[in-house]
């Protein structure tokens, strides 16, 4: 009976925890200011490891804000009297270090710049240097006022970049209530564990609970992975 009581205080425990707990916004700004730790302390590959994953996660967020920056820039260098390529290596060099490393790449002849971007493009975010090296090829070969062109494609990107943004926000509701709904099972064996209903000896001791319970995760995984789903889909709609 202790046991049991003492499991299903950590039960009660790990679904407030999960219900109460800080906001996701809230813990990532933490974060950002907390002082870096310490290089020696515990677990560095993990930590290493998990920092190499939330850079790849937020490369594409940051490719489309040098994107516009690009534009803006560029079309200010070229109002100035530059050349497009001098417009853009000046623009270039300003931007995020890793994407002006991108952009940048070395050996690489001016003319051959709008084939770089094209090529560039294939990278997640970075779809809107596909649309800057179509400007610069009928900028170059049929003329026109390609500072005006970048200038109304930069505001498209801005645009777009604030649509995208506003579905992140609208879609953090569904995805915070499928969280919950997924911790509300452990709040239920918590709860009847604490009543005296002995809930893990009829998931785990019989087969009847053991079905149960392998059917109940496998519904809240596919919930779970549904709901994400469904949410990155309407993202890449955007």
């Amino acid at each position: 009976m202790t046991d049991t009581t003492g499991l299903a205080a950590l039960c009660c425990a790990a679904s407030a925890w999960l219900l109460l707990g800080p906001p996701p916004a809230g813990v990532r700004l933490s974060r950002i200011v907390a002082p870096a730790p310490a290089p020696g302390g515990p677990f560095p590959a993990l930590r290493a490891r998990i920092e190499v994953v939330r850079e790849r996660r937020g490369r594409p967020g940051r490719r489309r804000t040098a994107i516009i920056e690009l534009c803006d820039g560029m079309a200010a260098e070229l109002a100035a009297g530059r050349t497009p390529e001098e417009a853009f290596t000046l623009s270039a060099a300003v931007l995020d270090p890793h994407v002006a490393a991108e952009l940048l790449a070395p050996g690489r002849p001016p003319p051959s710049i709008p084939d770089h971007l094209a090529e560039l493009a294939r990278e997640p975010g970075a779809e809107g240097l596909r649309l800057l090296a179509a400007c610069w090829r009928i900028g170059t070969e049929r003329g026109g006022t390609l500072a005006t062109v970048l200038d109304g494609l930069a505001a498209a990107l801005r645009d777009e970049e604030a649509q995208r943004q506003d579905v992140s926000v609208q879609l953090a509701g569904p995805r915070a209530t499928a969280r919950l709904l997924a911790a509300l099972p452990l709040l239920g064996v918590g709860m009847a564990a604490a009543l005296g209903a002995h809930p893990l000896t009829f998931l785990c001791g019989s087969l009847p609970g053991l079905a149960c319970l392998l059917t109940g995760v496998a519904f809240n995984a596919t919930g779970l992975y549904w709901t994400r789903h469904l949410a990155r889909t309407a993202e890449s709609l955007t």
